[in-house]
Formats: structure tokens, sequence, C-alpha cells
């Protein structure tokens, strides 16, 4: 199954506009990165930078894909996205509420779910370990989606 497949992030709340997240973070709100933040922030949805290109490309607003790479990588730097690793390429999505992570280690379907819903197994893992999850972690849990059973 493809990659592009990834249902869409399971967070309802509003997001922040991306002009607004750029300027609270001292960056400058170019073209680009504007770009990016919004198609992230509209898809919902866990992105590689080849998927951030083609939708781009798709809406008329193409940007060179190291541009693409490098905005994501800067941003993902100051915490306004965040990097999930799984079979495939990297994926990219937006950070605004703290939120934890499955991977699909067959067709790499990305699913978020919110931090509250696994606040329980957080503590377990800090009982167990002495590692103490803060609030710009997220926990991966591998498996096998609906799908690929």
């Amino acid at each position: 199954m493809s990659t592009g497949s990834q249902p869409a992030h399971h967070d309802t709340t509003a997001r922040p506009h991306p002009r607004l997240l750029l300027r609270q973070h001292g960056l400058r709100c170019t073209p680009g990165r504007l770009r990016i933040l919004t198609l992230l922030s509209e898809s919902g949805r866990h992105l590689s930078t080849t998927e951030a290109c083609a939708r781009l490309a798709q809406s008329g607003e193409a940007i060179h894909h190291t541009t693409v790479y490098r905005t994501l990588e800067s941003l993902t730097a100051i915490g306004l996205t965040h990097a999930v690793h799984g079979p495939g390429p990297v994926r990219y999505g937006i950070s605004t509420e703290p939120h934890h992570h499955t991977v699909c280690q067959q067709c790499g379907e990305i699913s978020a779910v919110a931090s509250e819903h696994l606040k329980e197994a957080a503590g377990k893992i800090e009982a167990l370990t002495g590692l103490r999850p803060d609030s710009s972690g997220s926990l991966l849990v591998y498996g096998r989606c609906v799908r690929c059973g």
C-alpha cells in the first residue's frame, strides 16, 4: 500500500494560522514556509518531502524538493513540525498539540494519538525505566494497521 494512504490526524482542535506560528517562533513569514505549514495544517496528515512537493505542484505552488526538505528540517529543529520515522521515507507533521504516533510497519500508515489517551502508558514507562517522557516527546508504537492485519 502506498504511504499516501495515511488517515488524517485524529486531532480535531483548531490549529493556529501558519503566519502566527512562524511569528511566535521568531521566524520570517516567507512564502515557502507559509505554503509548507499551510499544507501540513490543511492536510491533517504526516507527509514525506516527496508527498509535500507533489501536493504543492498539484496546487500550482511548486517548490523545489531541496527547499521543501530544508524548510521541514528547520521547522522541525525549532519544534513547529516533527518527523516520524517508519518504513519508507521520514514523514513530517505539524506540532500544535502534544501527541503520539502509531506506525504500520508494512504500509507506513501513521496515525496521531492525543497524549491524554496514553497518559497511563507514559506513567508506566516512567515507573519501569525512570525515563519521564516530556511534553515534546512522542511515543512511537509500531505494528500493523487494520488493512495490513
